[in-house]
């Protein structure tokens, strides 16, 4: 019997043309790891702990110094030196995916894979040092869930802080127990965003704030003590949109910051990846009007003066992102942020780790301007990367010397408002 009914399509397996697919994702292309070659060098130095006496600051003005200071080294010094100074390689934001393992299973999520091996303590150190040689001083720390091993994570910690970056943890707060806080902090841990999607635990949604509320409290009790941010990072789901108006009130109670994300499908192939089809947390055009409403509750909460990481404008811009309608936007991704995998190679950023294209490894980059301008022809149209979007729209001297002043004239005692 033959059905009239229209055929129902899978889910699509990339969001980005097949061409530019192809060349990404070439079974017969391999990436060469620098395993072999960093396995007979030196690890990670032992962390001295506790290696302050608390309180560390002995007025609120010394505190401020010290987290301006901070902040000038890690980020206004290298801004304005590639700007004097411009190259083909300069991270400000360097990625470094200690772990692709992670302890929770949430629909939307294909940044992980249970089955790669974590980093060594070799290929770490040896990115570190690398990073801090092309002036890096920013370094975000990813999975998966990093804090699969806290003792590794301390060891970078501390090592990267002693070198004068400034270390940002990504964390479902799961495994952060006040412990594990106390040695990042005191090791020198400089932001933590803490990844939560709803209240209460729900299908599909595993980052919950209820399941980690004593360790959220204890974070944010030792903030001060450890000079580490916090902030919370909610992707927008079909299913928990109200929660994310909770979570946003709840930052503004607890004075910290929060961003957003629109859940999106993988942007090239995924094999891992084991919900792509039939997923309850995608996004639908039956939910478009929805997510409008919530964007523009978000931009009211903006102009009110909340702490929002997320630009005014870029928020207005999910609503075209969802309806395939973006424009260009000057991702800055393989020149001023990249990503450095498990095993020691290098891409330009998080869509991009499970592509075979060899971009290179520490310490022997291969990033070619010609093939990124090409690439992002057809994948910017398709990615909506807060961290990378930011990086673009701040690399405008106008914009981030108006920020500057601004925060200067309160002698840079708040880090509210973003760079508009």
């Amino acid at each position: 019997m033959i059905s009239n009914e229209p055929e129902k399509k899978a889910a699509p397996e990339f969001r980005v043309d097949v061409k530019l697919r192809d060349v990404l994702i070439n079974p017969s292309a391999r990436r060469a790891s620098i395993e072999s070659a960093v396995a007979v060098e030196e690890g990670l130095p032992e962390p001295v702990y506790p290696q302050y006496t608390y309180p560390r600051w002995e007025t609120e003005r010394k505190f401020h110094n010290y987290k301006a200071w901070r902040t000038w080294k890690s980020l206004g010094a290298p801004y304005f030196k590639h700007r004097l100074m411009p190259g083909n390689i300069q991270p400000l934001i360097a990625y470094l995916f200690s772990e692709w393992k992670c302890n929770l299973d949430c629909h939307y999520c294909w940044s992980y894979d249970n089955s790669v091996k974590g980093m060594t303590e070799q290929t770490a150190r040896k990115s570190i040092d690398w990073l801090h040689d092309l002036g890096n001083r920013l370094l975000a720390l990813m999975g998966g869930e990093p804090l699969l091993r806290p003792k590794f994570i301390q060891k970078i910690v501390y090592y990267a802080s002693k070198k004068d970056f400034i270390v940002y943890l990504p964390t479902n707060g799961r495994l952060m127990r006040p412990d594990v806080t106390d040695r990042l902090g005191d090791a020198g841990l400089g932001a933590v965003n803490l990844a939560v999607d709803c209240i209460e635990e729900k299908p599909g949604l595993a980052k919950a704030l209820n399941p980690i509320r004593n360790n959220f409290e204890y974070l944010i009790k030792n903030m001060k003590q450890y000079c580490t941010s916090v902030f919370f990072n909610v992707c927008i789901c079909r299913t928990n949109m109200d929660e994310v108006r909770e979570l946003t009130e709840m930052a503004k109670q607890y004075d910290i910051g929060i961003d957003y994300h629109i859940v999106e499908s993988p942007i090239i192939d995924a094999p891992h990846f084991k919900h792509l089809n039939e997923n309850s947390t995608f996004l639908t055009p039956e939910d478009y009007p929805r997510v409008d409403e919530l964007i523009d509750w978000i931009i009211e909460k903006h102009k009110q003066g909340y702490k929002i990481v997320n630009q005014k404008t870029r928020l207005l811009q999910m609503k075209e992102f969802l309806r395939g309608d973006i424009e260009p936007w000057g991702c800055r991704a393989g020149r001023n942020t990249l990503i450095i995998r498990t095993d020691g190679t290098l891409a330009p950023c998080f869509p991009m780790y499970s592509a075979t294209h060899d971009w290179g490894t520490v310490g022997n980059p291969k990033f070619d301007k010609h093939q990124l301008a090409e690439m992002k022809k057809e994948c910017e149209l398709h990615c909506f990367s807060t961290l990378n979007h930011i990086v673009s729209y701040v690399y405008n001297n106008g914009r981030v010397i108006r920020w500057i002043v601004r925060h200067a004239k309160k002698g840079f005692t708040t880090a509210q408002g973003t760079v508009e």
